[in-house]
């Protein structure tokens, strides 16, 4: 399939008109073919019209229907082919089994919510069947589903050009939820964008479906973004990148006539505990273990663990020790854009200058200028609390110690965290009085806890959260991973007193779609 830079409005694909943008070849930090043209305010006016036109007759399609559109567009991305890989490598640096990976992860949540619609359960059946002789006044009959938002704008993310792009999570959600699409992709990958999204278009087609259930804009200004945002026709927003990214998006949302919500992934430090059975016990092997996650995908994860909080000892210099031996064997990886290599540079030479912290460990040099080196710090508990900017991300593979004086220490920290994705406890059964009281304190800060694991690695199942307390998201109340992540995309709506003849297919009293409904309170398929 021919890359051709351009964008895809509806069944249409056109060059946009606006500033071009092109890929950087992540490994030599070179400008690859084709150019890709921006998109104007017309273009997003177009593509939201499209959107429009397409959503009453999207959201009521058959579960089968929407069902297996989902699976066509799973299909569609994997008879792509090895090129697919090919391009996602050169444009984001990342190592073949690693896309191969992203792929199936991709293709597995489109399959996953397939299955979600045809199970019917989020539509959250209810009925209260009147009571017209209920004293002293009679209940009317009382109907309730789900229905969709409306057209979705979708910010495709740098670090994971399939699994959180065009067709990641947020797109596979939204579509499945009956909500039409508007990708505004990603910069840095759209070769990649642009592949999956004629796989997309393609499946559209095939399906019979309106056209505006899908769109494809690139952009590299604002026009694009804040335009989607901004549109009247969009009705909500999913956004995975930087907090100033998100909080802007945000405020244009929140400053609409009718406001929406945006449904934004932005930045998290995951801290790790470490506690003192656990470390009493197997000290050297979290150590080596936490090098490995730290360092996975030249640390570019929203789940990276930035942060580690232990006793002051000898168990926790042992720790260090081994941390340090296996972040010397840590080759300095390719990063995604020169961006992000940019920043994480000015992160890690932050950590490095400041006086407080010292530098416990680096990876192995960079051999080329397009590679980031891992790097591990160390601070005391006291420093920590007293200089905010040592919670700040550092998004690649850096980290921070802090050497807690006592158990109450790390635990006043904890407090003190903002908003994370996730939080791990290394622990082993002489240390559940311990964990007992953090745990409370975590769920009041995080999305996900795990315990003697890594963050790193988001299962795609229906009990994953992949969210959290603000800053982490935007909404702490949702996931954008799982099949609770089509909750966005949906609110209630009531039906009263309402004829057989007009009543959804969800709430007829046949129940035509054999749901499982809340009748009368009472769970059951009736």
């Amino acid at each position: 399939m021919p890359i051709s830079g351009e964008m895809l409005i509806g069944a249409t694909a056109l060059r946009g008109t606006d500033k071009p943008i092109r890929a950087i070849e992540a490994a030599t930090g070179q400008p690859m073919e084709p150019a890709f043209g921006g998109g104007t305010a017309a273009d997003v006016d177009r593509a939201c019209s499209l959107a429009w036109a397409a959503f009453d007759t999207y959201r009521e399609t058959a579960p089968e229907a929407r069902a297996a559109f989902l699976e066509a567009c799973a299909q569609a991305i994997l008879d792509i082919g090895d090129e697919l890989i090919t391009r996602a490598m050169a444009e984001s640096g990342l190592p073949r089994g690693r896309l191969e990976g992203e792929r199936g992860r991709t293709v597995g949540q489109l399959r996953l919510f397939a299955g979600e619609v045809r199970d019917g359960s989020y539509l959250s059946a209810r009925i209260d069947p009147a009571l017209p002789a209920r004293a002293p006044l009679p209940r009317p009959d009382l109907r309730l589903r789900m229905i969709p938002l409306g057209p979705v704008a979708v910010f495709g993310a740098s670090n994971f050009p399939l699994a959180f792009s065009v067709a990641g999570g947020d797109t596979a959600s939204a579509l499945a939820a009956g909500c039409p699409v508007v990708v505004k992709a990603h910069s840095a990958h759209p070769g990649t964008s642009e592949l999956v999204g004629r796989a997309i278009q393609g499946a559209v087609k095939a399906a019979g479906l309106p056209e505006g259930v899908f769109s494809m804009l690139f952009g590299s200004g604002q026009v694009v973004g804040q335009g989607l945002v901004a549109d009247p026709r969009i009705k909500a927003v999913g956004f995975t990148g930087s907090r100033s990214g998100g909080t802007a998006l945000m405020k244009t949302a929140a400053a609409r006539p009718e406001p929406i919500p945006v449904y934004a992934e932005m930045s998290s430090i995951n801290p790790v505990f470490l506690l003192p059975k656990a470390m009493a016990s197997r000290a050297a092997a979290i150590g080596k273990g936490f090098v490995g996650s730290l360092t996975l995908g030249a640390g570019q994860f929203c789940t990276n663990p930035g942060l580690v909080l232990a006793l002051e000892g000898p168990d926790l210099d042992t720790f260090l020790a081994s941390a340090t031996e296996a972040l010397g064997g840590a080759p300095a990886q390719t990063m995604l854009t020169p961006g992000i290599l940019s920043a994480y540079q000015t992160g890690v030479s932050h950590l490095a200058g400041n006086n407080r912290v010292r530098k416990v460990a680096s990876g192995q040099l960079a051999t080329a200028g397009t590679q980031g080196e891992a790097a591990l710090f160390e601070t005391t508990a006291a420093h920590f609390m007293d200089d905010p900017a040592l919670a700040e991300e550092v998004f690649g593979a850096a980290s921070l110690v802090i050497r807690c004086p006592d158990v109450e220490t790390m635990l006043r920290l904890a407090e003190g965290l903002e908003g994370q994705l996730t939080a791990t406890i290394q622990m082993e059964e002489g240390d559940v009085e311990m964990a007992k009281k953090l745990l409370p304190v975590l769920e009041r800060r995080v999305g996900r806890i795990l315990v003697n694991g890594y963050p790193t690695g988001v299962e795609l199942s229906h009990a994953m959260v992949h969210g959290g307390p603000y800053p982490s998201t935007s909404d702490g109340r949702s996931t954008s991973v799982g099949t609770m992540a089509i909750t966005r995309f949906l609110r209630p709506v009531c039906y009263q007193d309402m004829p057989e003849a007009l009543l959804p297919a969800a709430l007829r009293n046949d129940n035509p779609m054999g749901l499982w409904r809340r009748v009368d309170g009472a769970l059951g398929q009736k």
